[in-house]
């Protein structure tokens, strides 16, 4: 997680300068409610897409194309379910080393899901945090996770959204929920929210109200997320946009007292960066396991 996150938030700088692309997700929805999703990005030596089909009964089945930028010579085809999740982890874990308040100990999660640990790893890399509580509606899926994640510090299940979040220096939403799963005024003054589970233009975690308290309301791509953050695109007006950063402008917390909001969507780019250090690290194993054999 510690080298995603660094990858990441390289990444978001290639972007501002202009060294990087990621082209937003495109997708191919069937009668039968399959999905066919697709997202490339572009950085340094590395491009690629990120292909995925999703069923809401039946599960979802991600992969990723690896490229040379220099002879588009394909380098690698990876399975890319953890790889998503641990990059989605690491782009909340840039967000928070960014903006949360140094001295942060209380984090509060709002889904329990299989993204939910790698949210928690992530903070938990650029935090020292004393108290987790998580919180979802399936008290049986809180319990399996906090039974995998056993080693969290203070980690415990809430009873109810609000005990979960009122509090908390920071905040992370990862639901697929439809409608807001917490109300603003939950929200500690100087607290920072990750909005990270919905990426779909008609669903929403967060409510306007929180979007409007926000000092400082920062997304991964604003181009993408006018195209499919339904907590944004339901809950700010026209001329609220304007106010919308980019992790790309590299902005930091700039008070104590400074509430912070970042809506995650997830780009192409963040898989590209993930998947080159997997590759370079897969062939370094092999070359040493090769003279290794070389040498018997």
């Amino acid at each position: 997680m510690g080298d995603a996150i660094r990858l990441v938030d390289e990444a978001f700088d290639a972007l501002g300068r202009g060294e990087a692309q990621s082209q937003p997700r495109r997708r191919l929805i069937l009668p039968t409610g399959s999905v066919l999703h697709a997202m490339a990005g572009a950085c340094g030596k590395y491009f690629g897409t990120k292909v995925y089909a999703s069923n809401a009964r039946h599960g979802v089945n991600f992969h990723f194309f690896l490229y040379d930028a220099a002879t588009a010579k394909p380098l690698a085809l990876m399975e890319a379910n953890w790889l998503g999740q641990i990059r989605t982890g690491a782009a909340t874990g840039v967000a928070t080393d960014r903006l949360a308040r140094r001295d942060a100990k209380v984090l509060a999660i709002i889904g329990s899901g299989f993204q939910a640990q790698s949210q928690m790893e992530a903070v938990l890399a650029v935090r020292q945090i004393e108290e987790v509580r998580v919180w979802s509606r399936k008290r049986e899926k809180c319990e399996r996770f906090v039974t995998s994640a056993s080693g969290a510090p203070g980690l415990r299940i809430s009873g109810s959204a609000e005990e979960c979040v009122r509090g908390a220096d920071i905040v992370v939403t990862m639901t697929s929920a439809k409608d807001p799963v917490l109300e603003a005024d939950w929200v500690a003054k100087g607290a920072h929210v990750n909005g990270a589970g919905t990426n779909i233009a008609n669903r929403r975690e967060l409510p306007p109200e929180l979007l409007a308290r926000a000092d400082y309301l920062v997304v991964d791509s604003k181009e993408q997320a006018r195209i499919e953050a339904g907590d944004l695109i339901l809950g700010l007006a026209t001329e609220d946009w304007d106010r919308v950063g980019e992790m790309q402008d590299g902005r930091r917390r700039v008070s104590e007292d400074e509430l912070t909001v970042f809506k995650s969507v997830g780009l192409g780019v963040e898989d590209v960066v993930a998947a080159g250090f997997i590759y370079e690290r897969a062939l370094a194993l092999g070359s040493a396991n090769y003279s290794w054999a070389g040498a018997c």
